[in-house]
């Protein structure tokens, strides 16, 4: 499924919050192109061509190639946190709050898997001072899945000795789901989220 296919962060049309439409066609195609051959193998010429315009178009609306992976990289850390936070805040259990929470994030990942594998493979790629942005967007989203884990722990749902480490556990298992999905497998982006959940529940012996 290419980029194309796949909307950002639920809207109905891809990446519907990016505007002028010439700029959301170039990061269409920045992300089908990041994914494919990798952001240092990608040029602006293949990015334009893959959005029907000349490289020079690119310019208007992007100064540079890296500006294009920054708002590719920020939209979905944004919609990751998002996700994340609505769960850590919702009701329920510190259990149901971390199935949730597993659920939609690796839903996300398989939906989106194309868009998900630039957003979170391709950190290392973006200038300094857009990677601390990227970064600290990353350290809120590993905060809101301790603050659930911790919330679990003092309930005593939750048997973890070493939160921050099974934290970080939890997120790598999500997000590799976006290195390794198939359209075409035998499993629903809504199947493997249900059975991540069921893993990180038994992950950190949540009491049934």
């Amino acid at each position: 499924m290419s980029t194309a296919e796949e909307p950002a962060g639920g809207e109905d049309k891809p990446w519907g919050e990016v505007t002028p439409e010439a700029a959301r066609r170039l990061l269409v195609a920045a992300v089908d192109a990041f994914a494919e051959r990798g952001y240092h193998a990608t040029t602006t010429r293949d990015i334009a061509g893959r959005a029907g315009m000349s490289p020079a178009a690119l310019y208007i609306h992007y100064k540079t190639k890296e500006e294009l992976l920054h708002r590719i990289s920020r939209i979905g850390h944004d919609r990751a946190l998002e996700i994340l936070r609505a769960a850590a805040d919702g009701e329920g259990t510190a259990a149901e709050r971390l199935a949730d929470a597993v659920r939609s994030f690796v839903r996300w990942h398989a939906e989106r898997h194309t868009t998900a594998r630039v957003v979170q493979y391709e950190l290392d790629a973006l200038g300094v001072e857009h990677r601390v942005e990227i970064v600290e967007l990353r350290r809120r989203s590993d905060a809101a899945v301790r603050e659930i884990i911790n919330d679990g722990v003092r309930a005593g749902e939750f048997d973890v000795p070493d939160v921050p480490g099974t934290a970080l556990a939890v997120l790598s298992l999500c997000i590799d789901v976006a290195r390794w999905f198939n359209t075409q497998g035998r499993r629903t982006p809504d199947e493997v989220g249900a059975l991540y959940a069921d893993l990180v529940l038994r992950m950190v012996t949540a009491q049934k």
